[in-house]
């Protein structure tokens, strides 16, 4: 049997897709971020979405994963509404 051409690093297709939900999650809850009119505000939630990112990055198990991104958007959810009637 050949040896695969791949480095042993390769994502799997399930896990490139799972790698891209999240990338497109932390990028919206960034974009949220910046509409947070007050700086101390905004820069606590900019590092606290980074250091979440950061503790949860090794995290390897599918189910885990999928639950987290859905934590995730539903967090984001939660920030939108609040901006938007922070608006109003």
């Amino acid at each position: 049997m050949a040896a695969s051409r791949l480095p042993p690093a390769t994502l799997t297709l399930k896990q490139f897709m799972r790698r891209q939900q999240v990338l497109l999650l932390y990028r919206r809850i960034l974009q949220a971020i910046r509409q947070v009119p007050n700086d101390s505000d905004r820069k606590y939630l900019k590092d606290w979405a980074r250091e979440e990112f950061k503790r949860n990055k090794s995290a390897t198990e599918e189910d885990t994963i999928r639950m987290m991104i859905t934590q995730g958007n539903m967090q984001l959810k939660e920030l939108e509404k609040t901006l938007a009637l922070a608006k109003s």
